[in-house]
């Protein structure tokens, strides 16, 4: 068995999951379910990749505090191995609200991720790497686009990104979205119909399109295996480093898996 080397540029974050019992009432109180969980979109491919046999590193700044702390240490848990620094400031929170049909909104706050600088990246972060993993969020602040920019310039592998959110790529504009990603020269973009319909084009060669019921990859579309959903939290990211490690079944399979418990991670 071929040993996969996942390298995940982006962030570390920590993820709040509420999954309250009823619809929430303004000014009044709700039980809930809550548990604090490891997250951001690049950790949780990095996760993800080495619970499927991958080598899997994260490239993301983090906090100089207790949150950045404890995120450092969920990682190590796991057997990813963190590349940068922490940095003066907060690390980042996500507070992810869980509908009682499993889908999920978000508030976010990246702390100190966006703040990733090109002189900060280690070439030899990148040695061995078989596929680097871009986070979309990457490229919708600076410095941190450009520090994806020459990570992916360095590295000898594949280059993936996820382009993350519709309404971001809307609020920075799509053609500067669209340069930044260029920049990349990525050979695998994931993204959901939405989001490529906001973009309006991409230059990867292979694009995985993620839809209601079914993902699309080469114009063949593929359905979600049947699952429980419990919380859709981190789902796309588990589909992502499947796809990376083992293909469309491998993605679909780690979908499945995730949506299946509470978090992002497995």
């Amino acid at each position: 068995m071929i040993l996969v080397v996942v390298c995940a540029l982006g962030d570390l974050l920590l993820d709040v999951v509420v999954l309250p019992e009823r619809t929430l009432e303004r000014g009044d109180d709700v039980p809930a379910a809550i548990r604090l969980a490891g997250g951001g979109q690049a950790a949780n491919v990095a996760v993800w990749a080495r619970a499927l046999g991958a080598e899997a590193r994260l490239i993301a700044m983090r906090g100089a505090d207790a949150a950045g702390e404890l995120g450092a240490e969920m990682l190590a848990a796991r057997g990813v191995r963190l590349c940068g620094p922490p940095a003066r400031g907060s690390n980042g929170v996500v507070l992810s609200l869980v509908e009682p049909n499993g889908e999920r909104s978000l508030a976010s706050d990246r702390g100190v991720a966006p703040s990733l600088d090109p002189g900060e990246v280690e070439p030899a972060w990148l040695d061995g790497c078989d596929v680097l993993y871009v986070s979309g969020y990457s490229l919708l602040a600076a410095p941190i686009c450009d520090a994806a920019a020459l990570a992916a310039g360095g590295a000898r592998s594949r280059v993936a990104v996820d382009l993350a959110s519709a309404s971001a790529i809307e609020q920075l504009g799509a053609e500067t979205y669209r340069t930044r990603l260029e920049r990349l020269a990525p050979e695998v973009v994931f993204g959901s119909g939405r989001e490529l319909e906001v973009l309006g084009s991409t230059p990867a060669a292979e694009l995985v399109v993620k839809r209601e019921g079914s993902i699309e990859v080469g114009g063949r579309r593929h359905a979600w295996l049947p699952a429980a959903a419990v919380d859709t939290t981190g789902a796309g990211d588990a589909l992502a480093a499947g796809y990376l490690v083992g293909g469309v079944d491998a993605a679909l399979e780690a979908a499945a898996r995730c949506v299946e418990r509470i978090g992002a991670w497995p």
